[in-house]
């Protein structure tokens, strides 16, 4: 089992930059693909990006492909989502988590974090 704690959301303009990073503790982070997925209010749980347990592969919605770059250090059990260029359209609370195989489907990943809120203002 593992838990993760995300950190680093706050409120940006819009053009601005933010990392929001996950912090596992439990079992090593290596064992487990990580995902980073958002949502808001009335809204159904959106992916936003995936990287495998090594980090060889990663994988991003259209919506954020060229934007955000997720990235892990499994030597210090944590995942990063470096967001750029955001746009008022990506506030929502944003979720990591983690599981043994990537899928776009939030229902299929077994372990969450709480959140953190990103706002963007225009």
């Amino acid at each position: 089992q593992v838990q993760l704690v995300e950190s680093g959301g706050g409120l940006v303009q819009a053009g601005g930059s933010l990392r929001l990073s996950c912090a596992a503790s439990g079992r090593a982070l290596s064992a487990y693909a990580m995902g980073w997925f958002r949502q808001v209010p009335g809204k159904e749980r959106e992916f936003v990006a995936a990287i495998s347990r090594t980090g060889a592969n990663t994988y991003y919605s259209d919506s954020v492909k060229g934007r955000f770059t997720i990235s892990r250090d499994n030597a210090k059990n944590t995942v990063y989502l470096q967001m750029n260029s955001l746009n008022v359209e990506d506030t929502a609370v944003y979720a990591c988590t983690a599981d043994i195989r990537i899928d776009v489907d939030w229902g299929q990943w077994r372990y969450w974090g709480q959140g953190t809120q990103v706002t963007v203002s225009s």
